[in-house]
């Protein structure tokens, strides 16, 4: 079965905070919503979660209406598991009592018998590797131990849709690595469905299936990670996955010219930076060359060292600003004028 979320407006007195939402998260999927705060995401989140009732639409999940303009089917009455952000464990619970909670709360738990409940309770903390520590309360464990605690409580019941709220943005960057990977495996794992919250493109790009990129509200394009890196649908799209340069330029009969002059084919770049005469290409997809090799020069203004590579920001002859990733074993000087060539 599947989530399907049909025309789904959402109103807050003046202020539209989705606009005619579309999305079906087919059965063990993992799909990331990724964009920039306010940009509508969490509330997604919250009336797939049953917090909120739709101004308009609807959202199924396995094919019952659970939320329209005029009802809204309750939390706890949904198959749906939750790790938020914050944790949110109960600190007078041990780890065990955490994870036991929802198997002896909730309708849709298969284990009914407190054997069955502690077996599969232990069974879910082993998975996560929290079993050694059933014992200990929340103020005895590490950032890392309280998430795969959350994680676990939301995964025990097996649901038919667990929902992730930026549950990675309070660790620290090494933490977060291992975290992902930790998700990715359980995924692989349990089979479960995935909505996983994100601003944090790393975390979309390297944990999920399909990625929806939001804005103002709106889906601006649902794709496979390669798709949405490879081919951005619109110029939101580029900048904010990948960061790409949008060069400004003219299109001719499916050429791009900018500079004096410099020429590079369509390629894959979507109509809508044709209407604009846009070009999105990535820093690394630049190349820097000697300033009479290419008709598109201009001047080095920054030189960022990142380790195997130097960031260098060009302020162009035309107009344009330009990053271009190149190989720091080779020595670019400021101010100096060079060209750029699309590679």
């Amino acid at each position: 079965m599947s989530t399907v979320i049909s025309n789904l407006n959402m109103t807050f007195q003046d202020y539209q905070a989705l606009k005619n939402v579309n999305l079906e998260i087919k059965k063990g999927e993992f799909v990331a919503i990724l964009g920039p705060s306010g940009c509508g995401k969490t509330t997604l989140l919250r009336l797939l979660a049953g917090f909120l009732k739709p101004s308009s639409g609807k959202i199924e999940i396995d094919g019952v209406t659970v939320a329209d303009k005029d009802k809204v089917t309750e939390p706890n009455k949904r198959n749906i598991g939750m790790v938020f952000q914050s944790y949110a464990l109960w600190p007078h619970m041990t780890v065990m009592q955490q994870v036991l909670f929802p198997l002896q709360n909730s309708r849709y738990s298969k284990y009914k018998t407190a054997e069955e409940q502690k077996r599969r309770a232990e069974a879910v903390l082993d998975l996560v590797g929290m079993l050694p520590l059933k014992k200990r309360y929340p103020s005895e464990l590490s950032g890392g131990q309280k998430q795969r605690v959350a994680i676990a409580r939301g995964i025990v019941n097996e649901p038919a849709l667990l929902l992730m709220d930026e549950p990675l943005s309070n660790l620290d960057a090494e933490l977060k690595i291992e975290m992902r990977r930790e998700i990715s495996r359980l995924h692989r794992e349990i089979g479960g469905t995935i909505l996983y919250v994100t601003h944090d493109q790393a975390e979309a790009l390297g944990m999920a299936d399909k990625i929806v990129v939001m804005s103002r509200g709106e889906i601006q394009q649902t794709g496979s990670p390669v798709e949405i890196f490879n081919s951005p649908a619109n110029p939101f799209v580029a900048k904010f996955v990948g960061q790409s340069n949008l060069i400004k330029g003219r299109w001719e009969n499916g050429i791009f010219i900018c500079g004096r002059g410099e020429r590079t084919e369509r390629g894959n770049v979507a109509q809508s930076f044709v209407d604009e005469n846009l070009y999105p290409v990535k820093a690394d997809g630049l190349s820097i060359v000697d300033a009479d090799d290419s008709k598109f020069s201009g001047r080095i203004k920054e030189i960022e060292y990142q380790g195997f590579n130097n960031k260098i920001i060009m302020l162009m002859n035309d107009g344009n600003t330009v990053q271009v990733m190149a190989d720091s074993r080779y020595a670019f000087s400021e101010g100096k004028e060079y060209g750029i060539k699309f590679a």
